[in-house]
């Protein structure tokens, strides 16, 4: 699979493209549409591995060195390189929904409440 995913950003270089259809291997359930691609999936293939083995290596640009045999600069310009190349991702956090007297959760969690009388309140 990585092979082909290898030819695909061979193809498509830096130019932007959009996946138009998922299909679910095992199911066969496709889906049609446009979907954007992710941020880390438009880097070249070498980039995605250079990343991946800076994730496995925790972080470590000693690994790093070691891993592809260059220099700490070269190893530095090219996370440098490839951050410039992702976008800011937004995370979403959502806040939690304030407990309520009649939330059985809520009370459970004060300790107004026993489990069972808390399952007992949710079957309702």
């Amino acid at each position: 699979m990585s092979n082909e995913w290898h030819e695909l950003t061979d193809l498509t270089g830096d130019r932007p493209f959009v996946i138009t259809r998922v299909r679910l291997d095992k199911s066969g359930v496709a889906i049609e549409g446009e979907f954007e691609v992710p941020p880390l999936a438009r880097l070249t293939y070498e980039d995605q591995v250079f990343v991946s083995e800076f994730v496995r290596s925790h972080g470590s640009i000693k690994d790093m060195e070691k891993a592809f045999g260059v220099s700490y600069p070269t190893i530095k310009n090219r996370l440098n390189r490839i951050a410039g190349q992702l976008s800011p991702v937004q995370v979403v956090v959502q806040a939690p929904v304030p407990a309520t007297d009649e939330d059985p959760l809520g009370m459970l969690e004060r300790g107004e409440i026993s489990a069972a009388e808390a399952a007992e309140r949710l079957k309702r």
